[in-house]
């Protein structure tokens, strides 16, 4: 009998290496299934891999960032009221008033039915002079002496006529009024021709907008606005009245002003006007009664004016 060869027939597969092989196969074609998109096999890796969170979040809640909505910006905070109320004032002073307060904000304007009448302005149209000086001056490439600020100072703070009358003239007279009407857009006043500076009309409306034309800087120009403004605000002596001290003292001394005061012995009347400036607001008021009440009448109801008027006295 011949001898059984060991390993039997070559070339022949053993029964366990088959099934060994078989066990591999089914193992590779298990686990490409369950890398294979839309296979039941799926696994939950394979089928987050290579894709954003998009259309489902991983709470399974569908989303689309185009309809996602849009924060809302946050509301502008609405500005401080202006402290003055727009009523129709009805007060005990004889002869004749009005008023003007303008939102430096807004542009927007409140008033007295007559704000657009106009009155002369006594030393109130100063403001503008010496305004008017400091800005052509500037234009032209020029710096004021030592002694022509000291002569403005003294015609802001103390009202100098001598020095206003100067300067008036060194302006040119009425074409510096002229400017004042086209520079600060102003409506209803006049040039006083030659009359002199104490005779120009303005109304309350306009001398409202002469404070923000001031105010502004485009009055007396970038340059010199910061310095008009602070000497307005050391008015002295007689000339600080009115509206201001209807403030608080520290408030009060915050406020530029300007003011004009002066008999009319032709038409037998005295003229008492306020100009002041203040952070968010200018304000004008304007008088004309019989000579014989004298000057303090009208300094203290253009006090008694703005008192009334304002919301939170």
């Amino acid at each position: 009998m011949a001898a059984r060869r060991r390993g039997g027939r070559k070339g022949e597969t053993s029964p366990l290496r088959l099934i060994a092989i078989a066990a591999v196969l089914i193992g590779l074609v298990l686990v490409s299934l369950r890398l294979l998109p839309g296979s039941p096999f799926e696994s939950t890796a394979a089928a987050q891999w290579g894709r954003g969170e998009s259309p489902s979040d991983r709470n399974g809640t569908l989303t689309d960032r185009s309809t996602r909505p849009t924060p809302s910006p946050s509301p502008s905070p609405e500005p401080e009221p202006l402290p003055f109320e727009a009523t129709q004032l009805d007060l005990d002073i004889d002869g004749w008033y009005g008023w003007s307060v303008l939102d430096r904000r807004s542009g927007e304007i409140i008033g007295s039915d007559n704000m657009d009448e106009t009155s002369t302005t006594a030393s109130l149209i100063k403001s503008w002079i010496v305004a008017d000086y400091l800005r052509r001056t500037a234009d032209a490439g020029q710096t004021p002496s030592d002694a022509k600020l000291d002569d403005l100072t003294r015609i802001i703070r103390d009202s100098d006529n001598e020095r206003t009358e100067r300067l008036y003239t060194e302006i040119g007279r009425s074409a510096s009024i002229k400017r004042l009407l086209s520079t600060c857009d102003l409506t209803d006043s006049k040039v006083s021709s030659d009359l002199g500076w104490s005779r120009t009309e303005l109304s309350p409306r306009d001398t409202a907008r002469l404070g923000k034309c001031i105010a502004d800087g485009t009055a007396a120009g970038p340059k010199w606005t910061k310095w008009l403004l602070n000497e307005m605000r050391l008015v002295r002596g007689a000339g600080d009245f009115g509206i201001r001290k209807a403030f608080p003292a520290a408030e009060a001394k915050k406020i530029a002003i300007k003011n004009g005061w002066v008999d009319r012995t032709r038409e037998q009347e005295i003229h008492v006007n306020c100009l002041a400036i203040g952070d968010t607001w200018t304000m004008g008021v304007m008088l004309r009664y019989p000579i014989n009440k004298g000057y303090e009448y009208g300094m203290k109801n253009c006090q008694t004016i703005t008192e009334a008027l304002l919301t939170t006295p």
